[in-house]
């Protein structure tokens, strides 16, 4: 993907190195390997599944929300480049999303991203890096470890920046569903009805992949690709199927624990946001989708 380095970012928070203080509700990880890799790559959302461990990290508590910086020297910084890069693709997924809304007539109100180490205190909770990249509703910010990064490419096999971008897309995906109000309707039906969740559940992370394959359409767009990004951006939707992952995981792969869709699913509705390039395109909860 065509970026421009030294890109900072005043929605990029580096908590990188700063010990969370564990106060609030926890939100919860699974125990073994097999358990930590089906959590770190179903939760590229941030919304537990087939109950390894973990709460949804949508819950409200105490924590206060991520300020402040790391201190981190950038020349000694490891993995600068790739802060720069997630901070240039932050900024541009938001600017996106936030003509997107002006063109449907909505407000649109900027996210956070909070780049952090081990765990970090939100307003969801304490959270583990181990539970992957996730956002959080209350505080309308997105958290994410980059070491999550590495388990993306050595693990999983889906490398490359701009399935890293599609990471990033698909949390911001998630705000745009806080911002218009989905989010909280999706919550309510779930409490009406808990045999529901589950299917909200997927519904929902769906959505949040079609809203990242609209960006991946600008890019395209404004010429920003390069060789194979979307084929990148497809693997890694592809990698993080609930079937893919409880395959992976050793398990039986079970329909009724699904919480964020098949990896063909959720290539399908990435796909249908690039193609049409529109919100209005990413409608996952009528009866006859997903």
């Amino acid at each position: 993907m065509k970026w421009s380095r030294g890109h900072q970012s005043s929605n990029v928070v580096d908590r990188r190195g700063t010990r969370a203080t564990g106060m609030g509700t926890k939100i919860g990880v699974g125990g073994g390997i097999a358990g930590l890799l089906l959590l770190l790559l179903s939760q590229v959302l941030g919304v537990d599944i087939t109950g390894l461990g973990g709460s949804s990290s949508s819950g409200n508590s105490t924590s206060q929300g991520a300020t402040g910086s790391s201190g981190l020297d950038p020349a000694k910084d490891p993995d600068r480049e790739l802060y720069e890069f997630i901070s240039f693709v932050f900024d541009d997924i938001q600017a996106k999303f936030r003509a997107a809304s002006k063109e449907a007539g909505k407000p649109y109100q900027d996210a956070k991203l909070v780049v952090f180490t081990d765990a970090v205190d939100t307003q969801c909770g304490t959270s583990s890096a181990a539970i992957g990249p996730f956002y959080c509703p209350p505080d309308q910010m997105a958290y994410i470890d980059l070491s999550f990064y590495r388990v993306l490419r050595d693990k999983l096999e889906a490398g490359g920046d701009f399935a890293q971008a599609y990471v990033i897309a698909h949390e911001l995906g998630h705000h745009m569903q806080t911002l218009q109000g989905i989010d909280v309707n999706v919550r309510r039906q779930a409490e009406r009805d808990p045999s529901t969740q589950n299917d909200l559940s997927v519904r929902q992370e769906l959505q949040a992949d079609c809203f990242a394959g609209v960006w991946a359409n600008s890019t395209s767009e404004r010429g920003l690709l390069d060789r194979g990004d979307i084929e990148e951006s497809v693997n890694a939707a592809k990698s993080i199927g609930d079937d893919r992952l409880q395959e992976m995981a050793g398990q039986q792969v079970n329909p009724e624990t699904f919480t964020h869709g098949t990896s063909a699913q959720r290539v399908r509705w990435f796909k249908r946001g690039l193609d049409r390039g529109t919100l209005d395109a990413c409608d996952t909860f009528t009866p006859t989708s997903p």
